[in-house]
């Protein structure tokens, strides 16, 4: 590898070649204010506001993605550097709201704070200032494009990462903004609701719909019983909301504090997960006898149903037909529940305490409605919805007890149902309940290490009772489409495949937690990720039930309702079916 010598803030050091200015300067401790940066996107240098002295030059250049050459001298601070930065700022809050007491990022803006660290106390400039309606009529998203400051991230997340390229930037000089194609609104574009342009923004240019004051109101409704779910990548992210430390297990403190806002049983969505994979599992053996629809494509992520209805509606046939765990287990609520309880069903409220923004938009389909044309789950709420909730009606969260339990029927759940919530997780459950009912034995080693994947794609081969099953697991949905060409080209043959839209699974869901941006942590960052999945992992491990099959209360449900999975009584409960999709007027 060539090294190159540099002199940066009057220190020697030698950087590989390629290296950017920026990372070189932060590999020395002389951190350089950033604005439009990310590591896991292109570098843009819209915002300018990295710019850094280099001597011989006339003008002051972009760190992010300027390369270091030999020899230079460079100056990441310095009274000129200062002021142009705060000039740079000034400019942009001239043409942003002044509302950050009422702005949901208010004290975790990386604007704000940017500005607070660059000594910005006061507004010099006044001009115009864009005024552009808020769209509020999104399923899952609402657009203040007031706020936006152009730094593209969300275009660049939305092209890069996801293969959508839903966002891009419209318009020119003082008129210029992000927007779907035409301007057209969100639920007209080919937005596939993942939340990853939210997780990326860096003010609160997009945000996800809110749900707590219509949840707040059916706590407070006595004619109403109000019950809840929590998916699985809640409890290793939820705790971030007080603590510092990433990946603690939460589970018993959140189940209390769920239980202190006054919802009236708590369930696990884990459980859900668990009947998931009972009837995936089902689903795909019945497929692999007959070899038909193969490879089956795992249903539990909504952002990559979508997308699949959008871009890849030739797959439909492909994907299991079995409900999310969340809608398996709010249909539950609603039906086996609500007749052990002696409920009408329509006096039940059900909530789902989801990581993901495209659950908002999932319980909204049709296909999730009773035949009595009520929802299966009536509110979806974020991980960082419910933090907030838990603060407003002070509660102390760090000082709640760690063994509350969820409530039964729908509270246990096995050590499979957990890692749900990370890449590769569905996968593994799933094999673990293929390997039991094909060999009528427990797997020697419960964990298929080689489909947990944290970078994108994984393909592995397992040998199963004399059997091979190619398999392959992709996060992220331009990796989705790598894997989906290679089948449909022909060049590879799979007969299970687990797709999820967020990079890293659910655990990066576009409604987790965002860092404390004043820490230089940027949403999305990898080790706050292998944090969390590494929590989801240690659970199961310490699970003395770890095949979903095994679980006593599934068996139960079966005995009590189902009788057996994929059977009449359980394809209408627990099943569903996807439509080819367009955008508006496009066919």
């Amino acid at each position: 590898m060539n090294m190159l010598n540099v002199i940066i803030d009057d220190k020697e050091i030698q950087v590989p070649e390629g290296t950017t200015i920026m990372q070189a300067a932060d590999g020395i401790g002389s951190h350089v204010p950033r604005l439009c940066y990310h590591p896991i996107l292109s570098t843009e240098g819209a915002c300018r506001i990295c710019i850094v002295e280099v001597e011989g030059m006339n003008n002051f250049t972009t760190s992010c993605n300027t390369k270091i050459q030999e020899g230079m001298k460079i100056k990441t601070n310095s009274p000129s550097l200062m002021q142009a930065r705060r000039d740079l700022v000034e400019l942009l809050l001239d043409n942003h709201p002044r509302a950050c007491l009422t702005c949901d990022r208010d004290g975790n803006c990386e604007l704000q704070n940017l500005s607070y660290k660059l000594g910005v106390r006061e507004r010099l400039f006044a001009g115009e200032r864009k005024r552009i309606p808020i769209e509020r009529d999104n399923i899952a998203i609402v657009r203040n494009a007031e706020k936006c400051i152009l730094c593209r991230r969300c275009v660049r997340v939305c092209a890069e990462v996801q293969g959508i390229s839903n966002l891009s930037q419209l318009y020119r000089g003082f008129n210029t903004i992000v927007a779907p194609a035409f301007e057209s609104k969100m639920d007209d574009s080919i937005c596939i609701m993942c939340g990853q342009c939210i997780n990326v923004c860096p003010t609160a240019a997009l945000e996800e719909k809110s749900h707590t004051e219509q949840v707040f109101a059916a706590l407070n409704d006595p004619t109403k019983h109000v019950v809840v779910q929590t998916a699985p990548a809640i409890r290793v992210a939820i705790a971030e909301g007080w603590y510092d430390e990433v990946g603690i297990n939460a589970t018993g403190k959140a189940v209390e504090a769920l239980r202190r806002l006054g919802f009236d049983d708590v369930f696990d969505t884990n459980f859900g997960a668990d009947l998931t994979i009972v009837e995936e599992s089902n689903e795909f053996l019945s497929r692999l006898e007959k070899g038909e629809n193969l490879p089956i494509l795992t249903s539990c992520s909504p952002g990559w149903i979508n997308f699949m209805e959008h871009f890849y509606p030739e797959f439909i046939p492909n994907a299991s037909t079995c409900k999310s765990p969340m809608q398996m287990t709010s249909t539950l609520i609603k039906t086996y529940y609500a007749q052990q309880k002696g409920l009408d069903p329509k006096d039940i409220y059900v909530v789902a305490i989801m990581p993901c923004i495209a659950k908002k938009y999932e319980a909204s389909r049709p296909e999730h409605f009773s035949e009595e044309g009520y929802p299966y789950t009536d509110a979806v709420l974020t991980t960082r919805e419910l933090i907030w909730m838990i603060k407003a009606m002070g509660i102390d969260f760090k000082n709640l007890p760690q063994n509350s339990e969820f409530d039964n029927p729908l509270g246990e759940s096995t050590g499979a149902a957990v890692i749900f919530g990370t890449t590769g997780g569905v996968m593994e459950a799933t094999l673990r309940t293929a390997y039991f009912k094909l060999t009528g034995k427990k797997p020697k080693d419960l964990e298929y290490t080689e489909v947990r994947a944290v970078d994108g794609l994984k393909e592995a081969s397992i040998e199963i009772d004399g059997k091979t099953i190619n398999v392959a697991v992709a996060n992220g949905l331009s990796n989705a489409k790598i894997i989906l060409d290679k089948v449909k080209s022909g060049e590879k043959q799979y007969h299970i495949i687990e797709l999820m839209a967020c990079s890293g699974g659910c655990v990066a869901g576009g409604g987790q937690p965002l860092p404390n941006t004043s820490e230089y942590v940027y949403p999305l960052d990898s080790e706050i990720i292998k944090k969390r999945q590494a929590a989801l992992y240690q659970i199961d491990k310490e699970e003395e039930v770890r095949i979903s099959i095994e679980n006593q209360s599934i068996k139960k449900l079966y005995k009590n309702l189902l009788k057996k999975p994929g059977n009449e009584i359980a394809h209408k409960l627990l099943h569903t079916h996807y439509s080819e999709k367009f955008p508006r007027g496009v066919k």
